[in-house]
């Protein structure tokens, strides 16, 4: 039988009706007493009243002299008043107003009998060229703060800047909410701890670091338990620790479909389940619960869909604990560089990279596997589809959560083309020397960077693609896409591509011929990329039908990608470039060096971001860099080779 979710709930609808039934069981907020020194972040419990003045005497605001102000008038220019030693008091910034004195002359504007000077003051005759007015250059009692003035409400979070003022108005502790205790175990007979050698079918434990710092951010305290073996009493053991002292407890993993996932069933055992399966991808299987006044929270293992559910469903909890909301990310409208097709059965989270292309914001959407964290790690922002929506065209307008500021996007060099290591490089490289600057880069291949540029999409992309009729890069694609101009073509690198093979070439691997051998695969690029297009040449010129190649139409994204696969035995070979085969260690059979180059539009020419590049390109650093990756060779890196 078909294992069956309890629900398929709308995220809105289930937040809404968890956080009530949460409020209803007693979660509520409790506060405490800090330091104020120690209150940075922390949201007020209550309305904070100033216990004294400040200043709270009249205090000299400038070094010089004090006086009445009354002795100084009719002072001019041209009629300028002396007055005798005893007649005013020397004084400091931040003294006391001497008593009888109601304001102060600055020390630049008093002028001393001849022969006198700065250190007999007060004890010499001094003459003055202006009039003062009761109070100058004195800050009055109250003048910043006045006892009893409220200095902040309840229910914001206390800045540097107020805990400044909380000191200075007496106040040295704070009521704040105090901070929720979310507790993380982490579950499963697979899991161990993070390790630089783990083995096959261990799966490193690390969602509980992203979670830990996700909650840490919010404002709440994690704390993270040992690994629980799929054991149903050792979990439920754990499960009743972790509730009696936290006020939310995230049980990871064992919240799907699998023979030994117990989170639904001990979560019940200990209190009540009210969802088991939102419709939000990724995160499906996630679980709300309660036990006693502990909201109880099955994440999925992935860490992606861990990831959303911690954002979408655990924040509103730790927010309602906190009194405050979280700090919301900006927003604002973007085109989709790709479609976007999703399921009408759930809400989508897209996780997209951003660029500012002339006036114009251009998202690409990243990988949607739940289990591939690092496109959080590249992620610019996240695009939400909503529920019982097909998806989105691309060209098309999308509003996009920010991950970073606007002002970043706009200073990001957008590459969206063929992949290369070197392009990485590139990035360190322009960010160590423009600190202010930064890369987003996609991988969709060279013919990508050409529509990419024909769109107004990006401000470079990498391209090598040869042409089966005449052996020549780039040039004949150029001139085909850009009939009437608007690109130029930069010289990057001239590269070694040819067949990733295991070390010591056990299986002799010479050509693509060698793998249509029974019992051989290979691992390919994807359709449109230079390495796919260049496989389909040698295979039209050596008269190879690829369909007898095992794994020919699998498709990666990237040449270390491909590497990898043949790292772990996964594919006898694949096509890519030297540097990605020497970075796993890798045989390589060379089969041509290629051509690498760069287009960039006439419309991103004169940007900084791609003069930064060019100036990276045609540096020592660079070229230094690339001998070290190995399979390249440098003529003259940033030229333009034409201007179409």
């Amino acid at each position: 039988m078909a294992f069956d979710y309890l629900s398929n709930t709308p995220l809105d609808q289930a937040r809404d009706e968890f956080l009530a039934v949460l409020q209803k069981q007693g979660m509520a907020l409790h506060a405490e007493m800090v330091p104020v020194g120690e209150a940075l972040g922390r949201v007020t419990a209550e309305p904070l009243y100033a216990a004294i003045s400040a200043p709270h005497y009249h205090a000299c605001a400038m070094d010089g002299i004090a006086l009445d102000a009354k002795a100084t008038f009719g002072a001019t220019a041209t009629t300028p008043v002396t007055l005798g030693a005893g007649s005013y008091v020397v004084v400091d910034t931040g003294d006391p107003l001497p008593e009888g004195c109601d304001a102060v002359v600055m020390v630049e504007d008093v002028v001393f009998a001849e022969g006198d000077d700065i250190a007999s003051l007060g004890a010499c005759p001094v003459t003055l060229y202006s009039t003062s007015t009761p109070w100058d250059n004195v800050r009055q009692i109250g003048e910043d703060i006045c006892a009893g003035e409220m200095l902040l409400t309840s229910n914001v979070r206390v800045e540097p800047a107020a805990m400044g003022a909380l000191l200075a108005a007496g106040i040295l502790e704070v009521p704040v909410f105090a901070r929720p205790k979310v507790g993380i175990i982490p579950t499963g007979d697979e899991v161990v701890a993070p390790s630089v050698n783990p083995k096959p079918g261990d799966v490193m434990e690390f969602n509980s670091t992203i979670f830990s710092g996700m909650v840490a951010q919010w404002g709440a305290r994690p704390v993270v338990y040992p690994i629980m073996p799929d054991e149903q009493s050792l979990l439920r053991d754990t499960l009743q620790h972790a509730v009696d002292e936290c006020d939310i407890v995230l049980v990871n993993a064992g919240s799907s479909a699998g023979r030994d996932d117990y989170s639904r069933e001990t979560i019940a055992e200990l209190g009540e389940v009210l969802f088991h399966g939102i419709a939000v991808k990724p995160g499906k299987p996630a679980i709300l619960g309660y036990s006693d006044t502990t909201a109880v929270v099955g994440v999925p293992g992935y860490p992606v869909s861990g990831i959303i559910v911690v954002e979408e469903l655990v924040k509103p909890i730790i927010e309602m604990l906190l009194g405050c909301p979280v700090r919301q990310p900006q927003s604002l409208d973007a085109m989709l560089a790709r479609p976007c097709v999703s399921s009408l059965k759930h809400e989508e989270f897209v996780r997209v990279r951003l660029g500012q292309v002339g006036h114009k914001v251009v998202a690409t959407p990243l990988s949607r596997g739940a289990g591939v964290v690092t496109s959080f790690v590249k992620a610019d922002g996240i695009l939400r589809i909503p529920q019982n929506s097909e998806g989105l065209e691309a060209g098309g307008t999308a509003r996009i959560r920010l991950l970073r500021s606007p002002e970043e996007l706009a200073k990001s060099l957008v590459v969206i083309g063929s992949h290369d290591p070197l392009i990485d490089e590139v990035a360190q490289l322009m960010h160590a020397r423009w600190p202010e600057l930064s890369v987003a880069s996609t991988h969709v291949g060279s013919m990508g960077a050409i529509m990419a540029a024909k769109r107004g999409e990006n401000h470079c992309g990498g391209i090598h693609l040869v042409d089966e009729e005449t052996g020549t890069y780039n040039e004949p694609y150029l001139e085909t896409h850009f009939p009437n101009g608007g690109v130029r073509q930069v010289e990057c690198v001239f590269r070694q591509q040819g067949l990733m093979v295991a070390p010591g070439n056990p299986l002799g691997i010479r050509s693509l011929a060698d793998l249509t051998q029974e019992g051989r695969s290979f691992a390919n690029r994807q359709k449109g990329s230079g390495t796919r297009i260049l496989s389909d040449y040698l295979c039209g010129q050596d008269g190879i039908d690829s369909t007898h190649i095992y794994g020919y139409d699998h498709e990666e994204f990237t040449h270390t990608a491909v590497a990898a696969l043949v790292e772990a035995g996964s594919a006898d070979a694949g096509m890519g470039i030297y540097s990605a085969a020497k970075m796993y260690g890798l045989d390589f059979v060379p089969v041509c060096e290629e051509q690498y180059d760069l287009i960039v539009p006439d419309y991103a020419w004169d940007t900084p971001m791609v003069n930064a590049l060019l100036d990276v390109l045609a540096s020592n650093e660079f070229r230094m860099r690339i001998e070290q990756l190995g399979g390249y060779r440098l003529e003259s890196p940033g030229t333009v080779r034409k201007h179409y």
